[in-house]
């Protein structure tokens, strides 16, 4: 077994959701040596709220330093194909948070989404992909893709279920919408690559793709490969009567990239998945996928769900305490989510890259899955566009 010295990189609400769980981790001898960020400031930071070691002064310095050899990836989109292949090639094993990469522009347009054609992003894109999984490859590491999807209680559960006879997936019906972004940069394709259908539509994306990658080894040895997609995608807070309105909840101010998305995915098999992603869904964070299989109906209720419930007429009554993710008010009747990084699958996913790296075997979350998103997700762009259906099959 090897032994993990971890180094972060960036110093964001990713960044810390992954030090909370590496300190689940067991069985495994891992230490979270330092951080690096944008700024030495931010690093430092970052370090002193963490109990960090070291705050580094650059990523260079982390991605150098002899004694780290896992680098783990929680930065925007527009970083992660330069890193990535920087820390391949230094020979470290690399933990990527989702998307895995995708068309941020030349660095001259301040409209991305709107100067384009989709068209033009998707070979990009999938340039970028297939270079960075040909670079990790070629060094001989892992990358280990941060979708926590993949890992949550309930899809695991769903996989299981699923597996104990000869069962078909015929339809999945998958949701991750959002009351807005954590962050402002992602309302602009430049940072992040894309609007809701991307940065929230990756979620039950790679849930469909893992699913049905699991049935096809099961019973052929192969994953069973997305063939085609159909999409929509629009600004729904553009919505002129929506746009008058003097009091607001929905999150507005997206720049030049989508609030919402809906794409119908068929793969190579004929079975299909309706997928839908959204920044505009007031209630807190809405992540559920259903399963409609030739022996079972499964459905998977990751955020909300009904494990515990609880009710106050004043959210006063709470205190600080937290109730679940983007939730606009926490009175009246609330489902409380009592761990929801278990729920989301935090725990398991740290705990697996950490045993798939110290133990030499391919994680759950893989390079592959991670590729195919981004073909999946901007194939889907193509046929909004264009308004006809965009076949994958040439690019799986």
């Amino acid at each position: 077994m090897k032994s993990l010295v971890i180094g972060v990189v960036g110093n964001g609400f990713a960044a810390s959701f992954h030090l909370e769980n590496y300190r689940r981790v067991y069985d495994v001898d891992i230490r979270i040596k330092g951080v690096a960020s944008r700024t030495a400031e931010g690093a430092q930071d970052f370090a002193d709220r963490h109990g960090l070691q070291h705050a580094y002064a650059s990523v260079d310095e982390l991605i150098t330093d002899p004694e780290v050899n896992v680098v783990d990836l929680c930065v925007p989109n527009a970083m992660h194909h330069s890193l990535v292949i920087q820390a391949a090639k230094a020979g470290k094993d690399i933990i990527c948070e989702k998307p895995l990469t995708g068309f941020f522009g030349d660095g001259n347009q301040e409209s991305v989404g709107k100067e384009v054609a989709r068209a033009d992003m998707f070979q990009t894109a999938l340039a970028s992909a297939d270079t960075m999984t040909n670079a990790v490859r070629r060094a001989g590491v892992q990358l280990c893709y941060a979708e926590n999807w993949i890992y949550a209680p309930s899809i695991q559960k769903a996989d299981e279920v699923l597996s104990k006879s000869d069962n078909t997936i015929l339809r999945i019906v998958a949701e991750e919408s959002h009351s807005g972004t954590h962050s402002e940069y992602a309302k602009v394709w430049k940072h992040c690559g894309g609007g809701s259908l991307y940065n929230k539509g990756c979620h039950p994306v790679a849930g469909a793709l893992y699913l049905k990658y699991q049935e096809g080894m099961r019973r052929d040895g192969k994953p069973i490969k997305p063939k085609s997609v159909m999409a929509e995608v629009g600004n729904i807070t553009e919505v002129a009567s929506f746009v008058g309105e003097k009091e607001k909840w929905v999150q507005t101010g997206w720049h030049d990239c989508e609030d919402w998305g809906s794409m119908l995915l068929t793969f190579e098999d004929g079975s299909v998945a309706q997928l839908t992603a959204a920044d505009i869904t007031l209630g807190g964070i809405q992540n559920l996928l259903s399963v409609y299989s030739s022996k079972a109906v499964v459905h998977c209720n990751i955020n909300p769900n009904t494990s515990m419930m609880t009710y106050v007429p004043d959210e006063s009554v709470l205190g600080d305490a937290y109730i679940r993710e983007k939730v606009e008010t926490r009175a009246g009747w609330q489902l409380t989510n009592p761990n929801e990084d278990w729920m989301n699958g935090f725990p398991d996913e740290l705990q697996d890259f950490c045993e798939a790296i110290a133990y030499g075997r391919e994680p759950k979350g893989t390079v592959e899955i991670a590729r195919d998103v981004v073909a999946v997700c901007y194939g889907a762009y193509v046929a909004a566009e264009a308004g006809t259906r965009f076949d994958l099959s040439p690019y799986m």
